[in-house]
Order: C-alpha cells, then structure tokens, then sequence
C-alpha cells in the first residue's frame, strides 16, 4: 500500500448509521490497508461496498477475538498494515478490539487512530444536559440485581451519566433507573443518524410511560443528568 507505514494498525472510525457520516481520511485508509478486521463482516461490507473499497475483510468479534488476535498481530509485525473497525461508531469503545490493542502496545507495533463518529458524543451532545465533565459507562449488566448494584454506584454522582441500552431490556432498565436513581433528567437516543432517529427528553418516568406504550426498537444511547446538588434549583 502507499501513503503507510507498514506494520501499523490504524483504529477507524466508520458511521454509526448515515453513511455519509465517514471522514476522506478514513476512507483513504479502508483503501490503502491489506485487510480491514471487522466486528461483523455484513455491516462492513455494505459501507465498502457503498463507497466501491475492495479491501480484503477479516471477522473479529468478542466470539474469536482472542483467538485471532495473536495472527493479526503477526501478520502486522511481518509489515502488513491492518484497519480495526467495529460495527460502527469508534473503534475499542464497548466493542471488541481490546486484546489486539494492548498485544500491538507490547510488541511496539505502531498504531494510528482515525477519529469520527461515536454515539456517545453525538448523543451527549444533543442532549441538552451538562457537558463539561461526563462518565460513560457503556453496556450495564443484563441482570436486573447486579445492574442495579451499577447503578447505585452513580445514586451521589454530580456528573451526567452516558450508557447503552438494548431495546429488549430498555424497559426493565428504565424501571431500574428510577428505582436506583430516583427521578432525573433523561434523553432517550435512538437509531441516532439513521432514518429513524429519535430523541426523547423527559424525567426518568417520562420514559418509563413512554417505552412502556411504545416498543423500543434499535440501538439506544442514553443521557442521565448527574445528581442535583442541594443548592440547585
């Protein structure tokens, strides 16, 4: 390839559902690499295939990650450049990747970030709430118990909290929520960039009542407001 090092794993950050939310950078780069290793080859594809890339593609998810991980790096020591995609958004952040990463830190294999989309930004923010300091926690427990140990650990924090949902347990974790946090500040994101975005602001029960009459569907990132302290109105 040109314009490369070789033996660099280059991080890329690929749309979270417009395609056309994709940076020239990147798209110079899903060229150029020797293979692009891909959370789920389908989704991949039909970004290549929009924009005509004919790079080779690679599975590597949480099922085989560990096992691949240890040929990928050895295909980039012996100077093959590699892209690292997930499903969509960053790269690492709640995705698999995380082995291949700290296995190029150990053995001085050059890595590359090619910044862009991410759904944490882009429904933090639309929010409407605090940003000047946020936690993000990513997926919770699917279980109801140890999820709501997670959440207590939040119950003092001042600072807007940020986390992923699923849509079949969006309900259970709103209930969840409420009963941990009390009533706050909320933005319910769905399919954010995509045909069927939508942003939901309210309280906690709010959207309770709401997902209760209307089936979630999609993929949800959702703004918490951090605890009010005593002197806010």
């Amino acid at each position: 390839m040109q314009n490369a090092s070789p033996g660099t794993l280059y991080l890329v950050s690929t749309p979270i559902g417009n395609l056309e939310d994709i940076t020239l950078r990147a798209l110079r780069i899903l060229k150029e690499v020797d293979l692009i290793a891909a959370e789920d080859t389908r989704q991949t594809r039909r970004l290549l295939t929009h924009y005509d890339i004919q790079t080779p593609l690679t599975s590597y998810f949480e099922g085989n990650e560990q096992s691949k991980c240890g040929k990928l790096i050895e295909r980039l020591q012996s100077g093959e450049t590699i892209a690292l995609v997930s499903d969509a958004g960053t790269p690492i952040i709640s995705d698999p990747g995380y082995p291949l990463l700290r296995g190029c830190i150990a053995t001085e294999i050059p890595i590359v970030p090619i910044p862009g989309a991410s759904a944490v930004v882009t429904a933090a923010s639309v929010s409407g709430l605090p940003l000047h300091n946020f936690t993000f926690e990513g997926f919770l427990s699917p279980k109801s118990g140890k999820r709501k140990r997670q959440l207590s650990v939040h119950a003092h924090e001042e600072r807007t909290l940020i986390l992923f949902e699923s849509p079949h347990r969006l309900r259970r974790f709103l209930e969840d929520v409420y009963e941990v946090l009390g009533e706050r500040d909320i933005v319910v994101t769905r399919e954010l960039t995509k045909r069927f975005e939508e942003i939901f602001r309210g309280n906690v029960s709010e959207a309770r009542d709401k997902f209760r009459d209307t089936e979630p569907r999609g993929e949800f990132t959702i703004v918490i407001a951090g605890r009010r302290r005593k002197n806010d109105k």
